[in-house]
């Protein structure tokens, strides 16, 4: 396997965030080497390129980008697949989900991937135990929670409700490497999913944004100032 049995932490900023630089993110990911993170997942090819020349990590590469009409939005098409394919990323991460897609066939893309790149692992971002069970199917490497909670059909959710319900049913419905991900806010956390039996996890929010940590402490008082 190319990623380890560790931490990857997400370094990622959208263009309407503060943070938002190819440069910014490569930083962001040495200091991220440096606290002990031992992977990397990041957004489009400009960021992994950078991001590789500060660390020698493995990097799980996405690319988020809208389509009309579809609500898939990580790495929906070929395009994608061929711009993640020449930043040099380790692993290609996908939306693995049941909605409406913009291109090819979640299957299609697959064959697509492994046909172009057959060296690069594949990770499927899912949001269902039914998913979880399609993508190992179709010869995903890994499965992660990425999506659960942000779909359709299963908004509102939150990964580590009751002590990570829906984890633990993925991590019996399939035999390929689990890689939480999603609303892992807190150390503890973190060590709870390890204790569960997943492979790794994906940190993001909790240590890459600070925006939306710095808005986590400031709600806590907004009532007693």
């Amino acid at each position: 396997m190319k990623l380890p049995r560790n931490l990857i932490v997400s370094c990622q900023a959208l263009e309407d965030e503060p943070l938002h630089s190819s440069f910014i993110m490569s930083k962001m990911a040495l200091a991220a080497a440096q606290g002990g993170g031992k992977g990397i997942r990041a957004n489009s090819k400009e960021d992994i390129i950078e991001i590789k020349k500060e660390v020698d990590l493995p990097v799980i590469g996405i690319v988020k980008r809208d389509y009309e009409g579809s609500d898939v939005y990580i790495t929906a098409t070929s395009k994608e697949i061929d711009e993640l394919i020449e930043s040099g990323c380790e692993v290609i991460a996908m939306d693995a989900t049941i909605s409406q897609r913009p291109e090819k066939t979640l299957e299609e893309l697959v064959f697509y991937a492994r046909e172009k790149a057959p060296n690069v692992e594949l990770m499927a971002d899912i949001s269902t135990m039914e998913e979880a069970v399609i993508a190992e199917k179709l010869g995903f490497d890994y499965i992660g929670t990425t999506l659960h909670g942000y779909t359709k059909h299963t908004k509102g959710k939150k990964l580590y409700d009751d002590d990570f319900a829906f984890l633990k049913e993925i991590l019996r419905a399939v035999d390929k490497p689990v890689i939480a991900e999603g609303n892992i806010m807190t150390p503890q956390m973190l060590k709870r999913v390890f204790e569960l039996g997943v492979y790794a996890a994906v940190v993001g929010g909790a240590i890459t944004r600070p925006k939306d940590i710095t808005t986590r402490f400031a709600h806590e008082i907004k009532d007693m100032i």
